[in-house]
């Protein structure tokens, strides 16, 4: 008999169940962090365009976006304003998101945006 090549079905199983793992892994992740990326954005672009804006106005139009982009684990009031040479302010939120994965397993993202002045 010639040798058999392939793949067994308990291997077959098991590369799925792995495939299926970080499948769901992939899945459970990918909205935290692009949130995160969203919330630097904002930053950014509030950062840029606060031409004397006090610091009402931008927690204010930070809470705006946050509300427009469905994004509850930060608000306007865990910004942290520091306030640069240029007159302009240096914002920085950090926040903390927890993805329950399955059962009692979950993952806990520590984020910490600035807007990069």
């Amino acid at each position: 008999m010639r040798r058999q090549r392939g793949l067994s079905l308990i291997g077959l199983i098991f590369v799925g169940f792995v495939l299926v793992f970080v499948a769901l892994l992939g899945m459970k992740t990918f909205p935290p962090l692009l949130d995160y990326f969203t919330v630097v954005k904002h930053l950014r672009e509030l950062s840029r365009g606060s031409n004397g804006d006090s610091q009402k106005d931008i927690v204010t139009s930070f809470n705006n976006r946050m509300l427009i982009d469905n994004i509850s684990a930060v608000n306007g009031s865990d910004i942290e304003f520091e306030k640069t040479d240029g007159g302009s302010f240096r914002m920085s939120v950090a926040y903390e998101q927890k993805v329950a994965l399955f059962g009692p397993v979950s993952l806990c993202f520590d984020f910490v945006a600035t807007s990069g002045n």
